[in-house]
C-alpha cells in the first residue's frame, strides 16, 4: 500500500507556472507507475498525466500537453509536476494517483492523494 501526499498548489496569474510534488510513503515506490488528475467545480475528475515506474515513459491529456511535465524522483519517492503557461480552465484541486499498472494509473487508480487547489485568474 502507497500514502500520497501533495503539495504545491496556489494561485497565480494566467501565463504562470506552479510546480506540484507528491510525496509518496513505502519503500515501493519505484514500482509504482504514478499519475495526476484534476477536479473543476462541478466536474468530472479527469485525467492529466502519468508516468511509468521508471520514468521512461509519460502520457498527457491533450488539454495540457506541451504546458506540464510530469517526472519523479524515485530516491525522494516523489513525482512532480510543473505546470506552465497556465490558463484559467487548469483551475481544479490536482490529485496525485498510483498504481503498480501503467495501464490502470491512467484510468482507475488504486492509491489517491487528498488532492490540492491550484486557481488560476484572468
Amino acid at each position: 500500500q502507497v500514502q500520497l501526499v501533495e503539495s504545491g498548489g496556489g494561485s497565480v496569474q494566467a501565463g504562470g507556472s506552479l510546480r506540484l510534488s507528491c510525496a509518496a510513503s513505502g519503500r515501493t515506490f519505484s514500482s509504482y507507475a504514478m499519475g495526476w488528475f484534476r477536479q473543476a467545480p462541478g466536474k468530472e475528475r479527469v485525467f492529466v498525466a502519468a508516468i511509468s515506474w521508471g520514468g521512461g515513459r509519460t502520457y498527457y491529456a491533450d488539454s495540457v500537453k506541451g504546458r506540464f511535465t510530469i517526472s519523479r524522483d524515485n530516491a525522494k519517492n516523489t513525482v512532480y509536476l510543473q505546470m506552465n503557461s497556465l490558463k484559467p480552465e487548469d483551475t481544479a484541486v490536482y490529485y496525485c494517483a498510483a498504481d503498480p499498472n501503467f495501464s490502470m494509473v491512467v484510468s482507475i487508480p488504486n492509491y489517491w492523494g487528498q488532492g490540492t487547489q491550484v486557481t488560476v485568474s484572468s
